[in-house]
């Protein structure tokens, strides 16, 4: 297998002098009103021509937006991050033209990531220092992780979180990430919420729960921060309390779905999941606050890039397919699964099944089924109740 060396970020802390931190602050502001002014641009050539604006056209513009007196601040910043905006910019509207994402909407100064990206033109890195365009001074960068040797950034994203913590975000080749030996291992994957992850194997991860953890305490923040007069300063520590209790709990979630996810591929070859539709689960009013919790999105998100890194293969199951109402011993499909069985006794074999774990060992037979013949399950036989699980939608691989 040819070797191809995979395109890594490395996240690390910073912290900025009070002179760099206004650079950046600025840099951000000068980043979010590009962006902005050239969405608008677009939006009324379209709306007003029909006629597409692209990103050469939106440079043209910057350079003329430089000039006048009203947007002359733009001159005090550097351009790459601006000019990076714009290829942002074009990048979204490239997925919304290809049906991949919605039409891309403003930037805003309160709710929206304050960053700005830098390519090798306006940044120095030199002996583990890191020199950004406009500044005098490396930055104080914390390096929790050595760089891969010998590796030279090739762009460098600064980024301001809502607990005004500071990080820079190195992008590199990394010569380590090779694919894994083949082992052959195969395992179905069922998210829940009793358990994180039920594994075919029997295996039952715990669901930390990371956000119940903090339920009190968050809530005692934030009605502090009610409390606070609008505008003021202490409405703003008040702020900053309740996002430094969010970070904490999305700090803690992260690390633990990125060693679940690292195991999982370490382990497997071949690793079968759900495909969820999450942003329809979160409809449920009763369970909306535990699912954003186990956040299932994000650990499908990890699994993929990693397996793409390492050599192993995802495999989703089509949504419809009834993992957990389908016997994994005889085939006999029930009619009927309430959410509050977790235990059930299969009336044509006699086998109790944890309904999790069945649906796990279901899931890893219909995906290697999937992946073998590229279409649905072959057929399985009828339940006692009549109904059988070849009317069921064919599965899907995702693409």
């Amino acid at each position: 297998m040819p070797t191809t060396h995979v395109k890594r970020a490395f996240k690390y802390r910073f912290y900025p002098t009070d002179a760099q931190a206004a650079e950046l602050s600025r840099t951000f502001g000068c980043v979010r009103k590009v962006y902005n002014l050239a969405l608008a641009a677009r939006t009324e050539a379209w709306a007003l021509r029909q006629e597409r604006v692209n990103y050469n056209a939106t440079s043209a513009m910057l350079t003329t937006w430089k000039k006048t007196e009203e947007l002359a601040y733009l001159n005090d910043v550097s351009s790459v991050p601006m000019q990076q905006a714009l290829r942002h910019l074009q990048t979204a509207f490239t997925h919304f033209f290809a049906k991949r994402a919605k039409y891309p909407r403003f930037k805003s100064r309160k709710k929206s990531r304050k960053s700005a990206e830098y390519t090798t033109s306006a940044f120095r890195f030199r002996d583990g220092r890191l020199t950004l365009a406009k500044m005098t001074e490396p930055l104080d960068i914390v390096w929790s992780r050595p760089l891969p040797e010998g590796a030279t950034p090739s762009t460098a994203t600064v980024s301001q979180d809502t607990a005004g913590r500071w990080y820079v975000s190195l992008l590199c080749e990394d010569p380590a990430v090779k694919p894994f030996p083949d082992n052959g291992n195969e395992v179905g994957v069922d998210a829940g919420l009793d358990h994180l992850l039920t594994l075919s194997s029997g295996e039952k991860i715990t669901n930390p729960r990371h956000e119940r953890r903090d339920r009190a305490r968050l809530a005692k923040a934030q009605r502090e921060h009610a409390r606070k007069v609008k505008g003021s300063a202490n409405r703003e520590k008040a702020r900053r309390k309740v996002a430094r209790i969010h970070a904490r709990i999305a700090d803690r979630r992260r690390d633990n779905l990125h060693k679940l996810t690292t195991r999982l591929v370490r382990e497997n070859q071949t690793i079968v999941i759900e495909d969820l539709t999450v942003r329809n689960l979160l409809k449920n009013g009763k369970l909306a606050r535990a699912i954003s919790d186990a956040a299932w999105s994000q650990f499908r998100g990890m699994l993929e890039y990693k397996a793409a890194w390492y050599g192993r293969e995802v495999i989703a199951v089509d949504r419809w397919f009834p993992s957990s109402k389908l016997c994994s011993n005889c085939g006999a499909l029930q009619n009927k699964m309430p959410l509050h069985v977790r235990t059930w006794t299969c009336a044509q074999c006699g086998i109790t099944h944890d309904r999790d774990g069945n649906a796990a060992k279901n899931l890893l037979a219909a995906g290697l089924a999937a992946s073998a013949c590229g279409a649905g399950v072959r057929p399985q036989r009828s339940s006692p109740g009549g109904q059988s699980a070849t009317k069921q939608e064919p599965l899907q691989r995702e693409p």
